[in-house]
């Protein structure tokens, strides 16, 4: 059985497709070893899926930014600018 991990992003001006092909799964009579290879497998793929949109996702918002700089719209507002310093970071975490 081939199966495939899917995700899509839409937006009022794009939409884009993501596609991952994943590992057949485990018989139900596999072993431990081989059921924890393919969760293995999995995590790794899952991550890579994860890494890919998120490329895109910096892109469109770069995209973004410039097109509103372009049209001379307002700059980003405090919260914006904060919320992309503390991206990927847990709240309250110390930089220390």
């Amino acid at each position: 059985m081939h199966m495939i991990m899917e995700a899509q992003y839409a937006s009022s001006t794009s939409t884009h497709a993501f596609h991952l092909p994943l590992p057949a799964p485990t018989s139900t009579s596999a072993t431990t070893a081989d059921k924890t290879a393919y969760l293995a497998t999995l995590r790794e793929q899952i991550a890579q899926l994860q890494s890919e949109i998120n490329v895109f996702l910096t892109q469109k918002m770069e995209e973004d930014v410039q097109s509103t700089a372009q049209e001379g719209k307002v700059k980003k507002s405090k919260a914006e600018e904060r919320a992309e310093e503390m991206y990927g970071e847990e709240e309250g975490e110390d930089e220390g």
